[in-house]
């Protein structure tokens, strides 16, 4: 269920309370701000004590009183009031106005609580107004780019997951609007014999400056930086509300009692307030409640009391340091960048690391150049070539780490096979050592053959071939051995053989005397085969011409015969037929 603030808070109560020690919180202010579960619009107003800053946020709570409106020198309000009401505008949103003390009290002794004070309340606020006197000037500008800078540095050392900034549009999210108000404005709203509106004197005040010395760049630098962490900006002024005795009973004065134009203004700058003040808004877009502004006061209270912001006395001189240790920062941001993105390890060689690492080194310090800011004896510039050689020789053992281990599983697999086969014993035989160098030396030709392997190559190569050295020497002194032992079982062998080899040779003179008197028979036998086999040839042409002679002999005997038969058959035909048939048959 939303609380309804106004009835639990008539007026307004310390939130943080500013001691000579550190900074104090307010349990019942936090209890409060706790159990409100409503969005919130936070508005808290800095400036220099006695310019009027508690009017203002009396206006807004719609009192007359209430935040401590001092009358004397000495500053009213100590640390950080806080006064929740309801919203006039926005249904259902708290309005939570911070009031702070003066800054520049002389009683406080230093400027340490101002600082820690204004960055409170522009970390803790949506819309941050900004209450000076008379005019913008320098001096102004120099202390709003101080706090802007260390509140970004506490916000970036605080929880990240609570307040860090993504992107462009979560940062306008994020960061305050600035609301500049000049108290008792005394000059001619003009420029260039124009008449300009309140708005366009801020931005000109916040314009740099054409130039490129040193000087134009320290005043430049201010302004360019207010510029980009306020992306909305806004700027009224104030007339001298009344006579200057009167000032002091300021709270108790009515509105017929003070300069019209003043009331306007009032009423000008609270009508802007209620209608544009922004939620209160967390990285992410998650809007705040009450509960989630009491985890910030914590945080950035224990924060600043733990030391984590710079206690200098010159703003310049912490600037510096706030800028400078930046530029170191985005410089190494750089150089990792770039050596992440180009570097392979391992490297082919140790010119190709230094190469690398001496263009992301030009790179980084080109970064640094741009960003630092008045670094006279470029000790902050030393510092980052002090990191970055150390990040070089971090970069060279990695490189060197790298190579080893490369080569080393290089080596395990290219070897293992010739590992493999002296444990099986393939090598214990005469001439094995031989065998071993030469399947060695492929070996080797392959794993120099392999890419990338780094510097640490051939170091490594000779480690891993020296702790084999011993395995080399006992093959070669089991090959020798072996090969001894074989040499004197051969000469043990001739002398056995010889009278044997001698048998052995007459044996085999006698087989060759043999196998020669066997060629000659076996010609032999040949020549008398086709002698043989010329002469059956011979014999049955013989028998083949006596049979066609008998043949022949056969038929003219039968052709004899048979003529005989005929004749006789005619001489018995004539004998028997008369003389006039035989004439005629003749």
């Amino acid at each position: 269920m939303d609380m309804a603030p106004l009835n639990h808070m008539p007026e307004p109560l310390c939130l943080i309370e500013n001691t000579n020690g550190p900074l104090l919180l307010n349990p019942e202010a936090l209890k409060i701000l706790s159990a409100i579960r409503q969005p919130i619009v936070v508005v808290a107003i800095v400036g220099p004590y006695r310019t009027g800053k508690s009017y203002l946020m009396n206006k807004l709570a719609g009192k007359k009183k209430g935040f401590s409106v001092g009358s004397t020198v000495q500053c009213s309000t100590k640390g950080i009031w806080m006064w929740c009401v309801p919203h006039p505008k926005k249904p259902n949103h708290t309005l939570v106005l911070l009031d702070t003390e003066g800054l520049g009290d002389v009683e406080k002794g230093g400027k340490t609580n101002d600082t820690h004070i204004f960055v409170l309340a522009l970390l803790l606020s949506s819309t941050f107004v900004y209450n000076t006197m008379n005019k913008i000037d320098h001096g102004a500008i120099n202390l709003l780019h101080y706090v802007t800078e260390l509140s970004q540095l506490l916000r970036t050392d605080t929880s990240p997951a609570l307040n860090g900034v993504d992107d462009a549009a979560d940062f306008v999210r994020v960061c305050p609007d600035l609301v500049w108000t000049l108290r008792d404005f005394y000059l001619d709203l003009e420029a260039n014999g124009q008449r300009i509106t309140a708005d366009e004197y801020l931005e000109n005040s916040l314009r740099p400056k054409q130039g490129t010395n040193q000087h134009f760049q320290n005043f430049n630098l201010p302004c360019l930086c207010i510029q980009k962490f306020f992306p909305v900006k806004k700027c009224f002024i104030f007339d001298l509300p009344t006579h200057q005795k009167k000032l002091a009973q300021l709270e108790t004065l009515h509105n017929d009692d003070l300069d019209p134009k003043f009331v306007q203004q009032v009423a000008e700058f609270c009508s802007y307030i209620f209608s544009y003040s922004k939620t209160k808004t967390l990285s992410g877009g998650i809007q705040a409640s009450g509960s989630h502004l009491w985890n910030l006061v914590q945080t950035y209270v224990n924060a600043i009391n733990s030391g984590d912001l710079p206690c200098m006395e010159s703003e310049v001189l912490t600037l510096a340091q706030i800028k400078n240790l930046a530029a170191v920062q985005k410089a190494i941001a750089h150089y990792d960048q770039q050596m992440g993105q180009k570097l392979k390890l391992p490297t082919e060689t140790l010119q190709e690391l230094l190469d690398l690492h001496r263009a992301s080194e030009k790179e980084a310090i080109e970064v640094f150049m741009r960003n630092s800011f008045k670094d006279e004896d470029q000790g902050y510039r030393k510092k980052l070539e002090m990191q970055l050689a150390a990040k070089q020789n971090d970069f060279h053992k990695r490189n060197l780490e790298a190579s080893l281990n490369r080569c080393s599983a290089l080596l395990q697999d290219i070897f293992h096979p010739l590992e493999e086969n002296v444990k099986q014993g393939v090598y214990a035989k005469p001439g094995g050592h031989c065998l071993y160098i030469q399947k060695r030396e492929e070996l080797k030709e392959k794993y120099n053959q392999e890419p990338r392997k780094g510097i640490q190559a051939e170091e490594a190569l000779q480690k891993y071939l020296e702790s084999k050295e011993s395995v080399s020497v006992i093959i070669l002194q089991t090959d020798l051995a072996l090969t001894a032992i074989e040499k004197d079982i051969k000469g043990l062998r001739e002398e056995f053989m010889k009278p044997e080899a001698q048998r052995l040779m007459e044996s085999l003179t006698q087989h060759q005397q043999m196998m020669e008197q066997r060629k000659t028979v076996h010609q032999e036998q040949v020549r008398l085969m086709e002698t043989n086999r010329v002469y059956q040839e011979a014999l049955q042409q013989r028998a083949m011409e006596r049979q066609l002679q008998e043949e022949v002999k056969r038929l003219k005997e039968r052709f004899q015969a048979e003529n005989r038969q005929l004749h006789n058959e005619l001489q018995n035909l004539l004998r028997n037929d008369s003389p006039d048939d035989t004439c005629i048959l003749l």
